[in-house]
């Protein structure tokens, strides 16, 4: 079976994940590569809302997960190679210094993102009530 990874911060965890990770274990056993907080700090400036522990017992929850690593901010084919990774799988905004012959882009669920609830929710704070 392939080995399959999908690196995410998943700092809120969002529907458009979910799509990632089920459309990513149609190819095989799928590694999660979560960003670690000290690297979402140093890359994003914040503290992530739930820290890696909690943001890592969430994703070994999904049933399209088999397996969770700590990971930096950019994956590039030494780390690959370090957990034996047959492929990438990543979404269209791909940053990560990897070949394309190991890499496989998915589009994006548009009109989510972990940056778009976190300013959702601060906006809406106080509010009795969130709708997203």
């Amino acid at each position: 079976m392939k080995r399959i990874m999908v690196d995410m911060s998943a700092t809120l965890i969002h529907h458009g994940h979910i799509r990632l990770l089920r459309e990513a274990s149609k190819y095989g056993y799928v590694i999660v590569a979560l960003t670690t907080d000290q690297e979402i700090h140093a890359k994003k400036g914040y503290e992530p809302e739930l820290d890696f522990s909690c943001r890592r017992e969430i994703l070994e929850s999904v049933r399209f997960v088999d397996e969770v690593v700590a990971s930096p901010w950019l994956i590039e084919e030494s780390f690959l190679d370090q957990h034996k990774i047959d492929l990438l799988v990543h979404g269209d905004d791909n940053s990560n210094p990897v070949s394309s012959k190991r890499l496989l882009i998915l589009p994006r669920t548009s009109g989510i993102s972990s940056s778009l609830l976190r300013v959702k929710v601060l906006r809406t704070a106080g509010d009795s009530c969130i709708n997203l």
